[in-house]
């Protein structure tokens, strides 16, 4: 979403910037507050929460006399204004004494918060008690990767506390991208820019100038894809702190970034994308019903648009990769397979270094194991194309093969269409 914001409001400064089908390494706030104390960004005071109990303890122990805010911990945006499922409303809570802590936990732990962006819920296990600050102001800063630029951007808004969707629609003025030239780094001129844009001066503006500098240090040198703060706060004693982060992580940096990949917290993923990264598949769930594996970032999206022009709904986005083994090809199948929600299976595989022989036995060898009665419709291009539809049409198991990728999504989406009429009217239907 971020992407799509500065796309429209810092073409003047960086170009268009695209972003892609790929997972992102997402941490929960208290983790990114953690790192950023690492590197010399000032946080407010904060203590993790698991029980209740802990936190009466901590409130007692660390803001006592003062206000605090407790947060749940759950990787979803608009947690304020969500809903748990037991009924308690909102995600992020005023404390001003022990007893209130612990009732706020008692509520919220356990529980699965309702948001935007989680609508089917999203577990609540830790929360996060934290000292309240009081503003002069709020401001919004990020930086993340910009392919139209071909590096950084810091991006910055004088008006922060409330959703950059919402300040890009009303104002897009309000938002400057300052491209960073990654062989130079961040210069006393790319601050300075900022400074002036959100409207901060003297010993102020110097403190912002320090934040941005360890806010870009801690974004190399972390591989981070974004690093968003919304808000940060101008104290009425002119101090600068970051209040609330938003940190992703370059996935392909796990090798160089162990301590923080360890903290990741797979119970607020997809399972089914946990279970494909351990097979090196790229997934990603969708709401539709036509479940995909495609070999190739580029072509998996065409795919799905091809679909989506024929009246049908991608399931996922699928990339088993140019040299995907046949075990690969089984989980990928699997994965297709056991989704509840699809209703009929396009694979289009265009053979270079993948080989179409090898995605045919892989997908045989799961349909012996885990067939129920799906038909997968079937493109193959490329390597050993022939030696393929051979090992398809000798299999025991009924296979749609198709002629090219436009036949081929027809055919997925009248397949799907079938399974979802016949379910509807309570019917049984075998495509043998």
């Amino acid at each position: 979403m971020l992407s799509n914001i500065i796309r429209k409001t810092t073409t003047q400064h960086a170009g268009r910037i695209t972003h892609q089908q790929v997972r992102m390494l997402n941490v929960h706030e208290y983790i990114s507050m953690d790192i950023m104390n690492q590197h010399q960004i000032a946080t407010p005071l904060g203590a993790v929460i698991t029980t209740p109990q802990e936190a009466e303890e901590a409130y007692k122990t660390k803001f006592a006399g003062k206000d605090a805010v407790i947060k749940a911990q759950v990787l979803s945006g608009g947690r304020g204004l969500g809903t748990f499922k037991n009924g308690f409303q909102g995600g992020v809570h005023m404390v001003t004494k022990p007893e209130q802590a612990r009732d706020y936990a008692k509520s919220m732990l356990g529980q699965e918060l309702v948001t935007k962006q989680a609508k089917d819920g999203i577990l609540c296990q830790k929360l996060y008690l934290m000292e309240r600050v009081y503003m002069r102001r709020e401001m919004y800063l990020s930086l993340m990767m910009d392919r139209g630029s071909g590096g950084p951007l810091l991006v910055g808004s004088a008006q922060g506390g409330t959703s950059i969707e919402d300040v890009a629609a009303k104002n897009p003025d309000a938002i400057l991208g300052v491209p960073i030239d990654i062989t130079v780094g961040l210069t006393e001129e790319n601050c300075d820019q900022m400074v002036a844009h959100l409207g901060l001066e003297g010993e102020t503006g110097e403190k912002a100038t320090d934040l941005m500098k360890h806010m870009y240090d801690m974004f190399l040198k972390c591989d981070c894809t974004q690093l968003e703060v919304n808000p940060i706060a101008e104290t009425p004693d002119g101090d600068v702190l970051v209040c609330d982060a938003k940190v992703n992580f370059d996935p392909n940096a796990e090798f160089r970034q162990g301590e923080i990949f360890s903290r990741r917290d797979h119970s607020q993923e997809d399972p089914r994308e946990v279970e494909a990264s351990k097979y090196d598949l790229n997934y990603i769930g969708l709401d539709g019903n036509i479940g995909c594996m495609v070999n190739g970032a580029g072509l998996a999206m065409s795919t799905m648009d091809i679909i989506q022009l024929k009246g049908g709904s991608p399931a996922n986005f699928l990339d088993v990769g140019g040299g995907a083994t046949e075990s690969q090809v089984q989980k990928a199948f699997e994965l297709l397979n056991d989704d509840a929600n699809v209703k009929a299976i396009l694979v289009n595989i265009f053979g270079g270094i993948m080989r179409c022989d090898v995605i045919a036995a892989g997908i045989i060898n799961a349909a012996k194991k885990y067939w129920n009665e799906q038909t997968p419709v079937i493109r193959l291009q490329g390597t050993n194309v022939e030696q393929a539809k051979a090992l398809i049409e000798d299999c025991d198991f009924k296979m749609i093969l198709a002629n090219d990728l436009d036949d081929a999504a027809a055919k997925a989406v009248g397949v799907a269409d079938i399974a979802k009429q016949a379910e509807e009217l309570q019917l049984g239907i075998s495509f043998n």
